[in-house]
């Protein structure tokens, strides 16, 4: 299927797959909050997000896509980072938008990062599911992204998927595939929810907290390779399920405090 970018009021279809390509962060992303706290570096291949007790600081993409497979390396605050979130995240505009979160909550020095991720169809969400990182995501950048094809929505980090979401809409669920998304990411103050559910706070003595950024990268999709009747393949099937087996500590689908009955989408994948 192929990849649509939207630029204002016009679309231009991606006639040319982008295998794997990189850009100039500075041609691709605009400072959207705070530009005093954004640094672009490298030749502008390179960008920093930094949080102080004055300001978070936020960016957002030019384009807006359509399907794809839509990657960024980021190399997370590094430390005592407990209360601050680096949010990563597609979302189209409107009161019934769509948008699709990685939202990593800081922890103290020496705990696991906490990754959360939520899926947004049609303005609903609160399907949060989280999971602990198994490697230390602020020694090194890593790969976070999403292949968004009209079958499924497939969360990576790396080449690991963590997470599937499924076209359902034959089942009454609601499915992005209709309104394109801009790429955004912010760092902030989230001490109130992030860390222990808000019960530890922030440490200002450890400002500024930074987050890095480099190698976005957006190519074009053949919505069913490679896929079998799960909508992933053997492979990307097994490494799913590894992840929850070993790192996810909650899904939404098992809350039967919030949902006494599954979410659709939750009992059609069964």
């Amino acid at each position: 299927m192929g990849s649509f970018f939207y630029h204002g009021f016009f679309v231009f279809s991606l006639l040319i797959l982008l295998q794997g390509a990189t850009s100039r962060l500075d041609k691709e992303f605009y400072v959207s909050w705070a530009s005093d706290h954004v640094r672009f570096s490298k030749g502008g291949h390179k960008l920093q997000l930094t949080l102080d007790q004055n300001s978070g600081s936020g960016f957002a993409s030019k384009n807006k896509y359509l399907f794809g497979n839509i990657n960024m390396q980021i190399k997370l605050v590094p430390g005592n980072s407990a209360g601050t979130v680096t949010a990563y995240y597609l979302s189209s505009e409107g009161v019934n938008h769509d948008e699709l979160d990685f939202e990593f909550l800081g922890n103290k020095s020496g705990d696991p990062y906490v990754l959360q991720t939520n899926v947004y169809a049609s303005g609903k969400g609160e399907r949060e599911q989280r999971i602990y990182l198994w490697f230390d995501p602020t020694k090194h950048f890593h790969s976070y992204g999403v292949v968004w094809t009209a079958q499924h929505i497939l969360f990576m980090v790396d080449s690991v998927p963590i997470r599937v979401f499924r076209n359902h809409k034959a089942a009454g669920v609601a499915y992005p595939d209709k309104q394109a998304m801009g790429v955004y990411s912010s760092l902030w103050n989230g001490d109130n929810w992030a860390t222990q559910g808000g019960l530890v706070k922030i440490d200002w003595s450890h400002a500024p907290f930074v987050a890095s950024y480099r190698n976005f990268s957006v190519e074009s999709m053949a919505a069913s390779m490679g896929e079998d009747v799960r909508g992933v393949s053997t492979e990307q099937w097994n490494k799913l399920q590894w992840v929850k087996k070993n790192f996810m500590i909650y899904n939404y689908c098992n809350d039967k405090q919030r949902y006494p009955l599954p979410p659709l989408e939750c009992t059609a994948d069964m």
